[in-house]
């Protein structure tokens, strides 16, 4: 007998549902914003920081899985924003979103999704859903959300089997900032908010916002330095303008091989003048692909606040072997086995042993595959941020 959560017959009380492209279709209850959104789905492993998921723009064109069960908890807030441009597109919970129960709420979850056109869908198996994305890979698909539950369930399975997916996709563009930007913020501390950041002798970053999560740049003058941000097209002699004691790599959605037709030439250029470059996610793959490496896309990726990582490389010195609990969030990979002579890998997943980390040699040079900034471990990554503005003095 079919599973009735699965069925092309809709249960009574369904006001949402998630098309997948093969026809699959899952029926649950709706909130948050109305209407219809495409993307791929994946899944998330974090059992906190949800809002900060949602906001994150390497999540654009994304449609997340939550696998813990009770998301919406705590509310949400002001200060947990990660950006104000796209993130997620929507997401998948397992239980109702209740009333929320924190003292830095200012609003009920579902309101905060609908206020910020993202659509969510609970009552649903996302273990199951899960499950099927590890054994199949990450679906395209359509997410739904009806009040009166009307649907029509061909024309989204239309829509989602003739979306084109990540691969190939530049989404940089969609997400960047358009215009420069002196970062004025520091850290965050409860009662007081966010500090300012100081404008004084630091050494100065220039950072490319291919989709940026606000709180790297908050670590960057929290070890010492000053940002200044830029769009992910500037140019060279844009960036050169600014004179930059380091450029900074962002995180960001989409392929990075799309990203780098014209990411790329800019970052080889900045190797040839010495300057030190620090790339994470994205960034870290926008410079795996200009020291000539490629990339591929995962299977299931990763995501999530628990994902282990091993440092291996020499340049990690008597570091060397040790273990940090990272945060995820990323759908290609820098494939290890293209690593040119010269590029060494610094890190490794001990959940499936792909690229995490490089550096190259003779160059100030590095990236990470994982997000130092959402505080894993809590405190496992920072070093990364105080090796960064150690090389620009």
């Amino acid at each position: 007998m079919a599973d009735p959560a699965t069925s092309r017959v809709q249960p009574d009380g369904a006001t949402g549902v998630l098309v997948l492209a093969d026809g699959t279709v899952i029926w649950g209850r709706g909130f948050g914003a109305t209407g219809s959104a495409v993307g791929e789905v994946c899944f998330n492993t974090a059992m906190t920081g949800y809002q900060e998921v949602m906001t994150d723009p390497s999540y654009a064109a994304q449609i997340v899985t939550f696998t813990f069960p009770h998301i919406g908890n705590v509310g949400a807030n002001g200060e947990d924003i990660e950006s104000h441009v796209e993130g997620a597109v929507g997401c998948v919970v397992r239980e109702t979103v209740t009333p929320h129960s924190n003292f830095r709420a200012e609003q009920q979850f579902g309101e905060w999704m609908e206020k910020n056109g993202k659509i969510g869908l609970s009552g649903i198996d996302t273990r199951a859903l899960t499950r099927r994305i590890r054994q199949n890979g990450a679906p395209n698909a359509v997410i739904a959300h009806a009040p009166d539950g009307k649907f029509d369930v061909p024309a989204l399975i239309k829509r989602a089997q003739e979306w084109q997916g990540l691969e190939g996709m530049d989404l940089a563009p969609r997400v960047t900032r358009h215009e420069d930007e002196k970062w004025g913020g520091g850290p965050w501390a409860l009662g007081t908010g966010y500090a300012r950041a100081a404008w004084d002798n630091r050494p100065h970053v220039v950072a490319i916002d291919y989709g940026a999560k606000d709180n790297i740049f908050r670590n960057l003058v929290k070890a010492g330095a000053r940002v200044t941000v830029v769009p992910a097209k500037t140019s060279l002699e844009a960036i050169l303008a600014l004179k930059p004691d380091g450029v900074f790599l962002s995180n960001g959605p989409g392929d990075p091989a799309a990203t780098g037709e014209y990411a790329v030439p800019v970052i080889q250029a900045l190797l040839e003048r010495d300057i030190p470059l620090f790339g994470i996610c994205l960034g870290h793959q926008m410079l795996a692909l200009a020291a000539g490496a490629k990339t591929v896309k995962m299977h299931q990726g990763h995501r999530g606040a628990n994902h282990p990582v091993q440092r291996v490389g020499e340049s990690w010195g008597e570091t060397r072997d040790l273990v940090e609990i990272t945060s995820m969030n990323h759908g290609f990979a820098v494939d290890a086995d293209s690593l040119p002579a010269g590029v060494e890998q610094t890190h490794i997943s001990l959940f499936d042993g792909s690229n995490c980390g490089i550096a190259i040699s003779g160059k100030k040079a590095f990236g990470v595959q994982y997000h130092p900034e959402a505080s894993p471990g809590p405190q496992d990554s920072f070093y990364l941020f105080e090796k960064f503005v150690r090389m620009l003095g």
